[in-house]
């Protein structure tokens, strides 16, 4: 169950920070932020994620630890509970196949479908098996390992489910933005193909030594560098840049109208991953725009 839960908090990591230029000032950057005003009886946080980290490197603050022990409720951006519901589980991990019968054999040369194989094969999971699996869940299947690669196969540890657990051991209540179908719909808009290539690229610059732009992204978001992270990823003009409407506005402008009927009722502490807080378009910005107050907290 836990790879599974694995499979959705990993397969939006690229839009993360597929953000454009932040309007955050460098004194502002941050990775917590309190929100108040608008007639809030109570602020809520929120706090910038990043779905896979080194055991050693995972922090948390003390003024996080406070700031998360002051919301009556959590909410990630799909209900990490739910996610736990094997029954309502399946018909969703049912739509991670491709329509049609199409195989990844049918989207790449046979260059470039050796280089999936190889890697699929060094990490134990044939590709044969996984054939008609939609592209960007084999990123998200191998993306565990080729972070233990980069950390000397240190473990790895996930944010959700750290702050899933200390909301489980404070008996807070658990919900989501979004729902994990709705995930799953917005690659059906994102071509085979293209998640195809985007596969490769990810294993490739694995091999070409991707661990040190990893070292600066771990970095960066431990000096809790929001602009700097955004930067960083789209000097690499990720081919996923080009739906970035798709994948990273359209969901910040969906999820404001969500977080302020859930803060109207109660203080909630928000984490969602790092790369939608910064920029013109990001939910600092939006909830601003709302007429919320959003101060960064360090």
């Amino acid at each position: 169950m836990k790879k599974m839960i694995w499979l959705f908090s990993l397969v939006l990591i690229w839009s993360n920070f597929v953000n454009g230029q932040s309007s955050q000032t460098a004194e502002e950057s941050s990775l917590l932020w309190k929100i108040s005003g608008k007639n809030l009886t109570a602020p809520s946080y929120l706090f910038g994620t990043i779905h896979m980290i080194g055991k050693n490197d995972y922090f948390f603050t003390e003024t996080m630890q406070e700031a998360f022990k002051a919301a009556e409720q959590v909410t990630f951006e799909i209900n990490m509970e739910e996610m736990s519901d094997m029954s309502a589980m399946m018909p969703i991990m049912m739509k991670a196949f491709m329509s049609n019968n199409t195989t990844l054999k049918d989207l790449l040369d046979e260059a470039s479908y050796k280089i999936v194989e190889d890697h699929f094969s060094k990490i134990g999971l044939p590709l044969m098996l996984l054939e008609r699996i939609k592209p960007m869940f084999l990123s998200a299947l191998s993306a565990e390992d080729l972070m233990k690669a980069q950390t000397d196969n240190e473990e790895v540890v996930s944010y959700e489910f750290e702050l899933m657990d200390m909301a489980r051991s404070q008996n807070k209540t658990v919900d989501g933005l979004e729902t994990a179908a709705y995930q799953m719909s917005m690659f059906d808009s994102i071509p085979y193909d293209v998640q195809a290539r985007m596969l490769v690229a990810s294993i490739q610059q694995n091999d070409q030594g991707a661990d040190e732009d990893y070292r600066k992204m771990i970095d960066l978001y431990k000096a809790q560098d929001i602009t700097a992270m955004g930067a960083l990823i789209t000097e690499e003009g990720d081919e996923l840049a080009n739906y970035e409407q798709l994948l990273l506005t359209n969901r910040n402008r969906n999820w404001i109208p969500v977080m302020a009927n859930m803060m109207s009722k109660k203080a909630t502490f928000f984490a969602v991953g790092a790369g939608h807080l910064g920029g013109s378009k990001g939910v600092i910005a939006l909830l601003r725009e709302a007429g919320y107050t959003v101060t960064s907290m360090r």
